[in-house]
């Protein structure tokens, strides 16, 4: 994510993902790899919105994580709840990218910012193929304008 203020108005689908007890690491604040866990969340709640359900479901073909990175602003500890935001970067041929901010539930601090890159892939052949042009339509409503 960008350098500049991330603000609440830049993402257009909300997951809100409770922070759990076995989330936090010895130094008591959330590891770090369970910000992953955060941002799969959003991802999946928001890709289940729009009707795809991926393999799990039944689906031929599906989307499948390429790379992610986070960047770590605050500490996050239990008890809390984070409101997720998730908005679509850019939407390829045969992938889309997934920026998300995550906030203290109800306030405008940031805490996190993360990417990630997803393949639509054909599940038997083990290989990306072309995005269908009903997801590509849908995961462009979910466009905003980066900073």
């Amino acid at each position: 994510m960008s350098e500049q203020a991330i603000t609440r108005d830049q993402f257009s689908f909300w997951a809100e993902v409770e922070v759990r007890w076995g989330d936090m690491d010895a130094q008591g604040h959330v590891n770090n790899a369970v910000y992953f866990t955060y941002c799969e969340t959003a991802r999946i709640k928001l890709l289940r919105s729009i009707g795809v359900l991926g393999r799990s479901g039944g689906a031929a073909q599906g989307p499948t994580l390429v790379t992610t990175s986070c960047d770590f602003k605050q500490q996050v500890r239990y008890p809390a709840t984070r409101d997720i935001g998730v908005r679509v970067e850019r939407v390829g041929q045969r992938s889309f990218e997934l920026s998300y901010g995550m906030f203290r539930q109800g306030t405008d601090e940031f805490v996190a910012g993360a990417r990630s890159v997803n393949a639509w892939v054909d599940f038997a052949q083990a290989r990306a193929v072309p995005l269908p042009d009903e997801v590509r339509a849908t995961l462009g409503q979910y466009k905003t304008e980066s900073p």
